[in-house]
């Protein structure tokens, strides 16, 4: 019998709460239809045993290169790669933890907007990012366009679409593409101190937060005042609530430890 390929996603999870997804299709760490698979399985694995906190991370030299161009030859295909790129990529965003970008090298295309899925970027010093789709003379198929103007502003966006140009670590630091930026050989424990400093926090609660931050943004902000006060009655059903104010009237706050319920 032949042996089995090797897993191209990864899921390493940690005692402290911490699970650390990992792409491994060398050479470049190409985004193919499989990888999407692997992606959306991977993160269908997280939603059954919810760890703390997720950090996502790909090669040393390149975090993801985009998508796999071979798979890509016209409208039908492309609505179909398009479609993955959407399933996994969405799922990755709605996972109800908090979810770290670990950018070691490059970090173009979809591979850029597997970053923009997480809720935090955290990237080396030698790290750059991109959307040069328009160099092929095409746009951005995984969220690019909307995620990347909702995080860096409309203008910023077009410009970095418009040109496929490629920033630098402190560039995308400055106009907000990337949270932090540390040196080469610091960046998988700063990813994963990171990540555990968010796994101990109160995952309800925190999960409550991210639903109303994201959901609310995707409507008027009464709308999203709406929701957050639902979320904000829910949250005191849960058992971290109950944790954190006793321990806050009894310790002050930062004391509580909390179960993650």
């Amino acid at each position: 019998m032949p042996d089995a390929p090797s897993p191209l996603v990864t899921i390493d999870r940690h005692d402290d709460g911490v699970a650390v997804l990992t792409l491994q299709n060398p050479k470049v760490n190409a985004i193919s239809s499989e990888v999407l698979r692997q992606i959306r399985a991977a993160v269908d694995a997280l939603n059954e045993h919810l760890p703390g906190a997720v950090v996502v991370t790909g090669g040393e030299r390149i975090f993801a290169a985009g998508a796999d161009i071979t798979e890509f030859s016209g409208p039908d295909e492309a609505r179909v790669i398009g479609g993955l790129f959407l399933d996994a990529f969405n799922s990755l965003a709605a996972l109800p933890r908090p979810t770290i970008a670990s950018i070691s090298g490059f970090a173009l295309g979809g591979g850029c907007e597997l970053a923009l899925a997480c809720d935090f970027r955290i990237a080396s010093t030698k790290a750059k990012l991109g959307q040069p789709e328009i160099l092929l003379g095409i746009i951005p198929g995984g969220g690019g366009t909307q995620r990347l103007a909702r995080l860096v502003g409309p203008a910023r966006a077009k410009d970095l679409i418009f040109s496929g140009r490629q920033v630098r670590a402190e560039e995308a630091r400055e106009i907000g593409l990337v949270d932090r930026v540390v040196e080469p050989d610091e960046l998988h424990e700063a990813s994963l101190a990171w990540a555990r400093e968010l796994a101990a926090g109160p995952s309800a609660a925190i999960a409550l937060a991210k639903a109303a931050i994201d959901q609310g943004l995707e409507g008027s902000e009464a709308a999203g005042l709406d929701l957050e006060q639902d979320l904000f009655v829910e949250v005191f059903g849960t058992a971290d609530a109950r944790i954190g104010i006793e321990s806050f009237l009894e310790h002050g706050p930062g004391k509580a430890d909390f179960t993650g319920a």
